[in-house]
């Protein structure tokens, strides 16, 4: 890497941040799941999701829920679109889920509290009590066979939820009062609840911890105020309050599910005096489902020595899992749909996948060949390597084929939309053209039904190949859904960049498929050029080279404190890059660790807003013109620019699409954008990116951290640098922290291993 700085102009009036830092460290970036164990992340009061606590992220998806269209009208918007189909493939799992007559399978046998939890999720199941004393026998696991086609029925609009009654809300308003909790959690608390919420918080107060950003021990306060001496920590109902929530957190953390003994490892932390009867509490109350995972690397238990037993197998040691149902589901669903894609290509294909071949530029035709024998590809690699999707899909079309192409952001869209026109076929970018009339959507778009080519009679996309580009992004219950809705005979390829940073939401998708080898995988052997291509592979295999950039694509900015740090960020974006490079201020990207810190996003968006759109935010802190970033749902971020505000709200213009943010939501939805976290410009690329490193940022910084952060740029890559060697050592030895996920026991249980 250079290391020489870039050219900077004396200090002027304004380069310093004027807003007040947060106290602490920074926040750290990334899911929690990146920063600890299951049992640490489950228990980080501090644990972000996208960049933002939980708190925050609940917020987000308080504002989809809540949001109205640009012109006013009561039609849904696109996030909300998108989380009504959610919702109804979860009503479709649920139900499919309940119609099967048998239990969950075993592994193999248990004892002990293992047992106890088998047993007590088995007596829920077929509706009785669950027995302290008497555990049924878990059967041996059975190989599944494909299963049957299932469809979902097509997403239609549908009026939003109501909202809850005056009585409901105030009645919950008074119980709050009444345990000294503030009363501005009513809404949330009568939404969460349902119609008679005050009676139900009544009787059991630790409900409170189901509304976002409550914590345990607040809820443990709110109780003592109402039940006096009889709140104990060994009450039951605390033991599957806090279950759930730790479930909840685990969650943000990326997990689908924990082990138990980190479940019980976190209730023991969070002073439950019997964490097992706590967890089988949850699990007999239908809060929480138990699993068993084979551990197909583990060596098998000997056999027992007695003459009548030694023709048994060995026993084969199991992993006891807990999770909630909505993820649990889907992990189910997006296994049995990936099972069905494999299964279901059509053997009497008369595609002419070889001509295609042959006629594809090199790098891509492995992959086009790889297309044409199974339903279920992989690719792996990096920017330069989407040249070879791009040219599947051209191939495709030009078979005749209804192929297209899902990318993370419409970002992402408009550069793959290039690649398309270059190899010859239409790609117009996402919002160019109706539904139907273009190549390229957001995954977004396409769930939501308001990009690409519909949905035919049965409720599934007609489309013959999709290709999801940004592969890693996908959470498991956006998979679920994405997979649930192709159709029988439909080729999927999922294409990305294993070493950027994991889905905001639940699960490790992408790197489950990869590690359980499944279906084939083609890897590209297209580098990205330059010397940021080259930097960039080097931290991809955890070296942080020096690079030779004589047209300095690259430079590092020493610096002191973090105080400095954004004292030269200001300089970078405002006038440095812009006057060595060309590039406008507005194409200059700042990204950091954390929303928090002296340096975190929230200080240097007050020190950029102050040099290029100073104003008194007089609209919910926004002015006309500001850089802001979207974020409707968790997980999805829109860079965007304030064009007005009125009594409908805060006026966005997002990627070309014009976006009205009601006014009560502008505060949890809507950042200022001159700086983000790396979560949130996952997907999206500029001319120029100023990545910042203050000293305090060292904890928050793993490879996939910084092959993220440092891969966001085109041209030229500052790096505004305060950590010594804290950088080098992160990318040679900080991994991404890994998942608890049940996916790849589903998949093998399902899908053989690719030859």
């Amino acid at each position: 890497m250079s290391t020489e700085p870039a050219t900077t102009e004396p200090d002027e009036p304004g380069d310093r941040a004027d807003g007040t830092p947060d106290a602490g460290t920074p926040e750290a970036e990334g899911t929690p799941g990146d920063q600890g164990t299951a049992a640490a992340a489950a228990t980080d009061d501090s644990a972000p999701e996208d960049g933002e606590n939980a708190q925050d992220a609940a917020a987000a998806g308080d504002a989809a829920a809540g949001a109205e269209s640009a012109d006013g009208a009561s039609a849904l918007s696109e996030a909300q679109a998108e989380l009504a189909a959610q919702k109804l493939e979860r009503e479709r799992i649920e139900r499919r889920k309940s119609e099967k007559k048998e239990p969950i399978t075993a592994g193999a046998k248990l004892s002990g509290t293992a047992a106890d939890l088998l047993a007590a999720v088995r007596a829920v199941e077929g509706g009785q009590k669950p027995s302290a004393t008497v555990f049924a026998e878990p059967e041996p696991a059975s190989r599944r066979p494909a299963p049957e086609p299932v469809r979902r029925p097509e997403p239609v609009a549908s009026p939003v939820a109501a909202a809850p009654s005056g009585e409901t809300v105030g009645a919950v308003r008074a119980v709050l009062a009444e345990g000294g909790a503030p009363q501005t959690l009513a809404p949330q608390v009568a939404e969460a609840l349902g119609e008679g919420a005050g009676d139900r918080l009544r009787e059991d107060p630790w409900q409170l911890l189901r509304v976002a950003g409550v914590r345990p021990e607040q809820a443990d306060g709110f109780a003592r105020a109402l039940l006096g001496a009889e709140c104990g920590p060994d009450d039951e109902r605390r033991g599957r309050a806090v279950t759930v929530w730790l479930l909840e957190q685990a969650a943000v953390a990326g997990h689908t599910a924990l082990e138990v003994p980190a479940l019980t490892a976190a209730l023991a932390q969070r002073a439950v005096p019997d964490p097992d009867e706590a967890v089988q509490g949850a699990v007999a109350e239908g809060e929480a489902l138990v699993f068993q995972d084979a551990l197909d690397d583990a060596p098998p238990v000997a056999a027992a020595t007695d003459a009548e037993d030694d023709e048994e197998e060995p026993e084969r040691p199991v992993r006891v899992l807990v999770g909630l149902e909505r993820y649990a589901l889907a992990e189910e669903s997006l296994a049995d749909g990936l099972a069905r894609i494999v299964n279901s290509l059509p053997k009497d294909d008369t595609t002419d996948w070889a001509s295609a071949a042959a006629s594809a530029p090199r790098p891509a035709a492995e992959l086009i060949r790889a297309v044409a024998g199974d339903g279920l590809v992989l690719h792996t690699g990096g920017e330069a390597a989407r040249a070879e999707p791009a040219a599947l899909v051209a191939a495709a079309r030009a078979l005749g084929l209804r192929a297209y192409a899902a990318t993370h952001s419409a970002d992402g869209g408009r550069r793959f939309a290039a690649l398309l026109d270059a190899a010859g076929t239409g790609g117009a970018a996402p919002g160019d053209a109706g539904a139907g009339g273009s190549a390229v959507v957001t995954v977004g778009g396409l769930l939501a039904g308001a990009e690409g080519p519909g949905r035919d009679a049965e409720g599934a996309f007609a489309l013959d190949l999709l290709v999801v580009l940004d592969a890693p992004q996908l959470d498991v219950e956006t998979a679920a859904v994405l997979v649930e809705s192709l159709p029988d005979g439909a080729r999927l390829v999922l294409s990305g960049d294993p070493g950027v940073l994991w889905s905001a939401g639940p699960g490790r998708v992408f790197g489950d498929l990869l590690a359980a080898r499944a279906c084939p995988q083609v890897s590209s052997r297209t580098p990205d050029p330059g010397p940021l291509g080259e930097l960039v592979s080097g931290i991809g295999i955890g070296e942080l080279n020096q690079v030779e950039a004589p047209g300095k694509e690259v430079v590092i900015v020493p610096v002191r404190d973090a105080g400095e740090a954004v004292h030269r960020t200001v300089q970078l974006v405002v006038d440095s890059v812009p006057r060595a490079f060309g590039i406008p201020a507005e194409q200059v990207q700042v990204i950091t660790p954390g929303h928090g810190g002296a340096a975190g996003t929230r200080a240097l968006n007050a020190a950029l807003k102050e040099r290029l759109n100073p104003g008194p935010g007089r609209f919910g802190g926004f002015d006309p013109g500001d850089r802001v970033v979207h974020s409707p749902v968790p997980g999805r971020a829109t860079p965007g620019r304030v064009v007005k505000a009125d009594a409908e709200g805060l006026h966005l213009e997002c990627a070309g699409d014009a976006v009205v943010v009601p006014k009560e939501r502008v505060e949890t939805a809507v950042r200022h954008g001159w700086a983000l976290t790396a979560h949130q410009a996952v997907g999206h690329r500029w001319p120029a990116a100023v990545v910042v490193l203050p000293g305090d940022a060292g904890a928050a910084l793993s490879r996939p951290w910084v092959y993220t952060a440092f891969s966001r740029a085109e041209r030229h890559l500052s790096v505004v640098h305060g950590v010594e060697q804290t950088l080098p050592r992160a990318v040679a030895e900080v991994s991404a922290k890994p998942r608890t996920t049940r996916l790849p026991a589903l998949l093998k249980a399902q899908v053989p291993p690719a030859g």
